[in-house]
């Protein structure tokens, strides 16, 4: 094997089918991402149609990423993909199909959290976003801050007690009829918006909260949810909300965001750090990354992922694993996947 071996990274937690080649720890290969349609018929993620999805289209998304990258099968030296958390059906569909090449191959197996590969997303195109950082994982699944001081060594300063930030998004966006996935859809009609039309809550957010407390760090979207549809039904009785709707998407995605930005900006205050990593789907937010940059000022470091990298992807994927097996990460073949895998690394701070 040589100095930088060729990384083949798959990513199947929920309802992308990815796979991806990198070259050491920035030259990607090759990478294509296949997202499932049929999922906005239903306004979610249904996990069977999504493990389906998967089965019949992971070899021909690897095969795709191998003619990108101009390779063959048997020139990759280590195999890696997603072991958890996300969709048990989904999840297993990658890992078993990295598992069979590994074995067949007789080639190393790294097993890789979906969350903390989220981390390592933004370093594949910049340089800069390395440890020391505060980091902010944003998705449909979860909400997490984060102190990394070294990679591999993570701090939970907060994570939502609910609701994750993106889910409130995606309901948010069924109640107002929107589509599916919900953030995109809220952030394009809230620009004809007024933020301030509507006052929703933030919740957990107080002036006269003190570290060490638990809400210091902790968010919660889903009674900010519940504002916004208790507001609708007012509405609806009153025949007005048509002409709303764009007025609630602004409130809302300036209420969900400003939650994000202050819990944010209290970690950076207390840890004394001015660097700041987003990761997750929801990291795409104009509005959250424009919000954050400016409270973060001049001084300020604010590292996000393209949109490419900010969705579920392979690259990421084969980076994360790429870092533990330079430190002797290597799996058993009899690995499963979990749908609950414990975040590498991570304790919660006393």
């Amino acid at each position: 094997m040589n100095d930088r071996p060729i990384v083949l990274g798959l990513e199947t937690s929920c309802d992308e089918t990815a796979a991806a080649l990198l070259r050491g720890p920035e030259e990607v290969l090759g990478h294509i991402i296949l997202s499932q349609d049929i999922h906005e018929l239903y306004g979610g993620v249904v996990p069977e149609l999504a493990a389906r999805a998967h089965i019949r289209t992971v070899t021909e998304v690897v095969d795709a990423a191998l003619e990108e990258a101009g390779l063959e099968i048997d020139q990759v030296d280590l195999y890696a993909a997603t072991a958890g958390p996300g969709l048990i059906g989904a999840l297993l569909v990658g890992l078993n199909w990295a598992k069979g090449a590994a074995y067949a191959a007789q080639k190393p197996l790294i097993p890789v959290h979906h969350m903390e590969a989220h981390l390592f997303a933004v370093s594949l195109e910049e340089r800069d976003a390395e440890p020391p950082f505060i980091g902010l994982l944003v998705s449909g699944g979860h909400t997490m801050l984060l102190w990394v001081p070294e990679w591999g060594e993570y701090e939970l300063l907060g994570e939502t007690r609910d609701d994750a930030v993106g889910e409130a998004f995606d309901k948010v966006a069924q109640i107002l009829g929107l589509g599916y996935p919900g953030g995109p859809e809220i952030e394009r009609i809230a620009k004809a918006g007024d933020p301030t039309a509507f006052h929703f809550p933030r919740p957990l957010l107080a002036g006269n909260q003190r570290e060490g407390e638990p809400d210091y760090y902790d968010f919660s979207y889903s009674g900010l949810k519940t504002a916004v549809f208790n507001q609708v039904r007012r509405l609806e009785e009153r025949a007005e909300l048509e002409g709303a709707v764009a007025d609630l998407a602004a409130s809302f995605q300036a209420a969900a965001v400003d939650l994000l930005v202050a819990k944010t900006m209290r970690a950076v205050e207390s840890l004394d750090c001015q660097r700041v990593v987003l990761g997750g789907g929801v990291a795409a937010s104009r509005e959250l990354r424009t919000k954050l940059a400016a409270a973060l000022g001049p001084e300020g470091e604010l590292y996000y992922p393209a949109p490419r990298l900010a969705t579920d992807n392979a690259a990421m994927v084969a980076r994360a694993a790429l870092f533990h097996y330079d430190r002797g990460v290597v799996a058993p073949l009899d690995l499963t996947a979990r749908a609950d895998l414990p975040f590498p690394g991570l304790e919660r701070r006393s």
